[in-house]
């Protein structure tokens, strides 16, 4: 196990390094060899002192929002300091670096910029990626947005980069990723926030967004530069519109190993919690499933059940029967307009209808609700409220177990809150949220509220994949997630009504996911490795917040040389 490393850098420049800065940390005999005496106080303090000293600071910024940038600023100042305190203060603080506090991070992120960070590829340089990306360090790891879908808030410009840096920070904290080798990547194509335009601070290109063959072109130079420069690195799309979504991870999923975390991601948490929610996946193929949402999120939740179903034995024919997919418009019907390529296998026929009692000729929530007997309801259509009472009570007409799940972030967009969802079915919902929410105590009882957070998933898939070599990710090894995620909720969560493990246990409940993914992959044939060599790669240390004793490269190679 190493306990130094070299270190080229000293005074200013080692100190303006976050990678490398260790601040009040430096001990006396560092700060002399490199040159750091005079520049900090003359206490030297322990990363332990230096957490406490930090979330004393945390604790004195008072909004979310606030926080939020604080910790941003002490990620850019001492990686390290940054990650020790999220692990101590995880279940704090999750939601200050991710959801739901990220989303107006995102939308302010110009006004209150201060460091630039990672790569922003614009129709100025794409051209010239060879050249740019050979500055860059080695790289395993990309978050890559072209912020058009961002959590529920939509086209946020270059700010959407704030959720590729967000996502790393996830990846690094949940699966011991070394933030050096992870790069967040923003397509600047314009954008058609109007807001954006005519604000005096945003840094973005201010002109519409680039649209059709030149979009894609762009894309494809990043991809073939990327890949070039990094063979075997993992990308991950995140947060593109519903049509481009599904149309960049169908072009490249095949090219290199690449996944959309708001498709496949969102499909196997989700998945997650209804095995769980029905034991273990002993009724799953029981239940009548309708999701309301078509977008990418929707989409990857009916993808990862139809997949769920048919690991446990049903036809096809019978998996999709028990999924029925609601629009804007009611049920999504073959034949209607504006049906898309990825929604039109789970449309239903005049003939899956036959006999159906309906005001209209398109079957409402509710009508949906009554006539196909449903008895689970998961909402990721960003609309707030949704799930209303009466149907609500529909589906507890229907079974005396309704699942409920209210997957749409940022809170205030879920389809319905836990509290409600208890009251109206007297404490029968298995309940669970994208957002995090408090436990509910109704009729003397205290019930837990799962939040399906996509962190207990995509780190997991990233580790497993990378440590697999996977030549690609298929969306069997999403199913083989959500079935390994499910296998970590302890019973007595489950007892209380809750459908995912605490948020504490991410670290432990991604290891099990890792695992499995890898596994996956070596049974699927996507890698050029042995088992031996995954299991070897499996096994490799995380990265960890711990300071190294730092040695000058020139002794450090002379050191080497004699050893």
């Amino acid at each position: 196990m190493k306990t130094s490393i070299p270190v080229s850098l000293q005074g200013r420049a080692l100190l303006q390094d976050p990678f490398l800065n260790k601040g009040t940390a430096f001990t006396p005999e560092e700060r002399q060899t490199f040159h750091l005496e005079g520049r900090l106080p003359p206490r030297v303090e322990t990363l332990e002192e230096q957490i406490e000293r930090m979330y004393a600071q945390y604790r004195e910024n008072h909004s979310p929002l606030e926080k939020h940038l604080f910790l941003r600023s002490l990620q850019e100042y001492n990686r390290t300091l940054y990650y020790a305190l999220l692990k101590k203060h995880v279940e704090e603080m999750l939601p200050i670096v991710y959801t739901p506090t990220v989303g107006e991070a995102i939308q302010t992120y110009s006004t209150n910029f201060r460091e630039p960070r990672g790569l922003v590829v614009t129709r100025e340089n794409y051209t010239r990626l060879d050249d740019i990306l050979a500055e860059y360090d080695d790289t395993e790891l990309v978050v890559a947005t072209d912020s058009e879908g961002i959590l529920g808030i939509g086209d946020q410009g270059f700010g959407g980069i704030g959720i590729s840096i967000g996502k790393l920070t996830l990846y690094t904290l949940v699966a011991g990723f070394d933030p050096a080798r992870t790069l967040p990547v923003v397509f600047d194509v314009g954008t058609d926030n109007q807001a954006l335009l005519e604000d005096p601070y945003y840094l973005g290109l201010r002109e519409s967004r680039l649209r059709g063959e030149a979009y894609f072109e762009m894309l494809d130079a990043f991809v073939t530069a990327f890949s070039k420069r990094f063979p075997g690195a993992v990308i991950q799309w995140e947060d593109f519109s519903r049509g481009n979504a599904f149309r960049v991870l169908e072009r490249y999923q095949k090219v290199l190993p690449s996944f959309n975390d708001d498709i496949q991601g969102t499909g196997a948490t989700a998945l997650a919690g209804l095995i769980a929610a029905t034991y273990q996946g002993k009724t799953l193929t029981d239940q009548r499933f309708m999701v309301l949402g078509a977008g990418a999120g929707g989409m990857g939740v009916t993808g990862q059940i139809y997949q769920g179903l048919l690991k446990m034995g049903l036809t096809p024919e019978e998996a999709r029967s028990r999924i029925f997919l609601m629009g804007r418009g009611g049920l999504i019907m073959q034949g209607q307009p504006r049906v898309e390529a990825h929604q039109a296998p789970f449309a239903k026929t005049a003939q899956d209808i036959a006999g159906w009692t309906c005001a209209g000729e398109v079957p409402t929530m509710l009508e949906t609700v009554q006539n196909a007997g449903i008895t689970v309801l998961l909402g990721l259509s960003g609309a707030g409220g949704a799930f209303t009472e009466q149907i609500v009570r529909a589906v507890h007409q229907n079974t005396p177990r309704p699942i409920v799940f209210a997957l749409s972030n940022p809170t205030h967009l879920a389809e319905v809150t836990p509290e409600n969802a208890l009251l109206w079915t007297d404490g029968q919902a298995i309940v669970a949220t994208g957002s995090p929410f408090p436990d509910v105590y109704h009729n003397g009882q205290i019930y837990e509220i799962g939040q399906g957070n996509n962190t207990f998933i995509f780190p997991g898939v990233g580790r497993g994949v990378i440590a697999a070599g996977a030549k690609s990710i298929p969306d069997e090894v999403f199913t083989a997630a959500a079935f390994a995620l499910a296998e970590t909720v302890p019973a007595e969560r489950l007892a209380r009504g809750a459908v995912f493990p605490r948020i504490s246990s991410l670290m432990q409940a991604n290891q099990h996911v890792a695992r499995k993914v890898a596994e996956t992959i070596l049974q699927l044939g996507l890698t050029y490795r042995t088992p031996a060599e995954v299991e070897e790669a499996l096994q490799e240390p995380e990265w960890e917040p711990k300071y190294f004793t730092y040695v000058p490269v020139s002794v450090f190679e002379l050191c080497s040389e004699k050893a």
